[in-house]
């Protein structure tokens, strides 16, 4: 157990209660937040799809998969930012959270600048992999050349955002979600379409808001940073420290290169059946992503209840956290598909005024809704592992989903067209949830074993 200064100690350490008030005083203002992401997303598919060209939307569609390639693959630094932090809460290890929030900034900045001078690498290999016809491959070309300068901004946003929710301060995550993609959602509408700049405004709105978002989040989080209790930078750059952050951050961004990769595989697949069921995908995955968003709430409840247990050594925090949680997750999918296949119709009417596009989002939408349910253990589940850095465990169950998923892409697709693609994602998503939930007995009697 590593030692922790007097100085450095906090009243949070020790064991603590996990009521439905500390869930919701997480999960309700991230919720909130999130779901401005893929307000964000329905309001740039509105933009592009009014302009009523199904190849602007398909462009649109292409580029934000490459980009979900790009930054999700980082999405380690967020994720590892959030367990490592929230651990050192639970210990009341106040020097260690700042230690951690430094060496994540660091390589977060380091590593979206790299991104920025590759991105004529980046750019064609996404051209490569997703493959669309030349008129969307030029639309493709707009998005990403202007919105790659965000780089830099959206990777510290990860970082910052990791350390917010790691000390369960969801208030603050919120306003820094609601900032970014507040700007953003304005300037999409006002560059995009009032001014007819098209997808450039939409990508330089995008650049914008992270650059903003950016820089007001660092001023807040250092900002409440208490100096008797900051690190060295040998204590910030120390091998042994930094050991368990580029662990977690390997694994974690296997797994995201994994998911996204099994999510871009929709739109790959999907350009084979033309671009009227291409955009039509593009409009449901967005659906799909409110139902995501909507539910990550509670996902980034358990990272932090979870994680703070076990820095507490404190199991009875850690089952609670985990029965309670799951109650609220499953419990709001359900409210979640239900509204999906009541309202989802009037959904696709805002995203696009293509006739075609609408017909062909009509017919899928069920599949789109169901997401919600058949998601919703997978997205929860992240929040436990994340929380207790198993990353190890949910990379290789990640890994074994994907084979089934595959495998269910290659029986279903050609026997059943684009029914079989969208049958093919609910069953990946159930997978994921029922292969992280099966272990976890086994490592919460492991790791409370090895904290006694």
């Amino acid at each position: 157990m590593t030692a922790i200064s007097p100085a450095a100690q906090t009243e949070t350490a020790g064991p603590f209660e996990v009521t439905h008030r500390l869930i919701l005083a997480i999960a309700l203002p991230m919720t909130l937040g999130f779901l401005t992401t893929p307000l964000l997303g329905l309001v740039d598919t509105a933009v592009v799809g009014r302009m009523g060209q199904a190849t602007l939307l398909a462009g649109l569609a292409v580029g934000a998969i490459i980009f979900d390639l790009i930054f999700t693959t980082f999405n380690f630094l967020r994720a590892a930012t959030t367990g490592l932090v929230a651990q050192a809460y639970g210990r009341g290890d106040r020097r260690e959270q700042q230690a951690v929030f430094w060496r994540s900034l660091v390589i977060a900045l380091a590593a979206g600048v790299t991104v920025v001078a590759l991105s004529p690498l980046l750019l064609a290999g996404g051209l490569w992999l997703m493959d669309p016809p030349a008129e969307v491959e030029a639309v493709t070309r707009t998005y990403f050349l202007c919105r790659i300068l965000s780089s830099p901004a959206a990777l510290a946003n990860y970082a910052i955002l990791g350390f917010v929710l790691g000390r369960g301060q969801g208030t603050t995550g919120l306003l820094l979600q609601a900032l970014i993609n507040g700007v953003n959602i304005v300037l999409s509408i006002l560059l995009g379409l009032i001014l007819g700049w098209g997808v450039a405004g939409v990508a330089i709105a995008t650049v914008t808001g992270e650059v903003i978002g950016a820089l007001v989040g660092f001023a807040i989080v250092y900002g409440r940073f208490d100096r008797t209790d900051a690190p060295s930078w040998a204590m910030i750059f120390d091998r042994e420290r930094l050991r368990p952050l580029f662990g977690l951050n390997r694994d974690i961004m296997i797994r995201s290169f994994v998911l996204v990769a099994a999510f871009a595989l929709i739109t790959r697949i999907g350009t084979a059946f033309g671009p009227v069921t291409l955009a039509a995908n593009a409009v449901l995955m967005t659906i799909f992503l409110v139902a995501g968003y909507y539910l990550d709430g509670l996902a980034n409840a358990a990272e932090q209840l979870i994680g703070r247990s076990i820095g507490a050594h404190y199991r009875p925090a850690f089952d609670r956290a985990l029965k309670l949680t799951m109650a609220w997750s499953l419990g709001l999918a359900a409210l979640t598909t239900m509204a999906l296949l009541l309202f989802g119709r009037g959904m696709v009417d805002l995203l696009t005024t293509a006739q075609d596009v609408r017909m062909v989002a009509y017919e899928y939408l069920p599949w789109a809704a169901l997401t919600a349910m058949t998601g919703a253990l997978a997205f929860l589940m992240d929040g436990v592992f994340i929380g207790a850095t198993w990353s190890r465990d949910m990379r290789n169950m990640m890994l074994a989903a994907l084979v089934g998923y595959i495998a269910a892409l290659g029986i279903l697709v050609p026997a059943f067209g684009n029914h079989g693609l969208w049958a093919g994602l609910n069953l990946f998503l159930l997978m994921r949830g029922l292969f992280l939930l099966a272990r976890i007995p086994a490592k919460a009697g492991q790791t409370f074993r090895s904290v006694q």
